[in-house]
């Protein structure tokens, strides 16, 4: 296996309970991201920690692995989920996909753009910026944000909109200079994913809430393509509604 694509699909979740398992024009949202993500890669799985994921994802014939439910984060159960893979399949994999669970509609396209990222050499993580066209997302917390250096590797993430324009209006920012917003779609060096979950969260981490600093304060190199597609996830029922009202469903 040269790419391993993972989705890890929560039932628990906070705002939104049984998230995975809700139904989007006939199908489960977890069934929607592993059909996207079968167009992109050979090899995708569900890790799940309830038993009612597990089944819809064995009834719709996708592959599915049980993990535990005392994960701190989706990284922590993308590790799990791959070691269980790797020794049920017997090989090892080169780079590991965590697919965002809640992106029914995520393109092949975006996924593909990802694996660009490891044709630099010195690429450990790889993710996503799309260009800031909102001017209110630009200002919004809810969209991190991100700057990069001039080979494409992250230098800071933040919810705070970066770089600050000095000498010009904040309103006029747009006009002035690109921003761009974080995709939260990762790839990982297969070495790299057990190491960066052993990492204990940093102060940059605590400050903003943002997984990825923790990955940058320990000298991480994460490479940042630009993708022409934008991401839509689902983080409440009033967000299936939003994506009705635009269309995409």
């Amino acid at each position: 296996m040269e790419y391993l694509a993972i989705i890890p699909a929560r039932f628990a979740s906070t705002r939104f309970p049984g998230k995975p398992l809700t139904m989007i024009a006939g199908k489960s949202m977890v069934q929607r991201v592993y059909e996207q993500a079968c167009k992109a890669f050979a090899n995708v799985y569900v890790a799940t920690d309830h038993p009612d994921i597990y089944s819809a994802v064995e009834e719709f014939g996708g592959r599915v692995v049980m993990t535990s439910a005392n994960h701190p984060n989706g990284t922590s159960r993308v590790l799990e989920a791959m070691q269980k893979i790797e020794k049920i399949r017997g090989t090892m994999c080169k780079y590991v996909v965590n697919v965002q669970g809640d992106e029914p509609f995520i393109s092949p396209e975006q996924l593909i753009e990802l694996t660009k990222c490891f044709d630099d050499p010195q690429a450990e993580i790889a993710t996503l910026m799309k260009r800031i066209e909102e001017q209110a997302e630009l200002y919004d917390p809810s969209t991190p944000k991100v700057v990069c250096d001039k080979y494409g590797r992250a230098l800071y993430f933040s919810r705070s909109t970066i770089p600050f324009l000095r000498d010009i209006p904040q309103n006029e920012w747009p006009g002035h200079h690109p921003f761009f917003k974080h995709i939260g779609l990762y790839g990982y060096k297969r070495e790299i994913l057990p190491e960066i979950v052993s990492m204990d969260e940093g102060l940059l981490e605590k400050a903003e809430k943002l997984e990825q600093l923790r990955w940058l304060e320990n000298g991480i190199k994460i490479c940042v393509r630009e993708s022409a597609y934008n991401s839509y996830s689902v983080d409440t029922p009033a967000d299936i509604d939003s994506l009705k009202a635009k269309g995409i469903i």
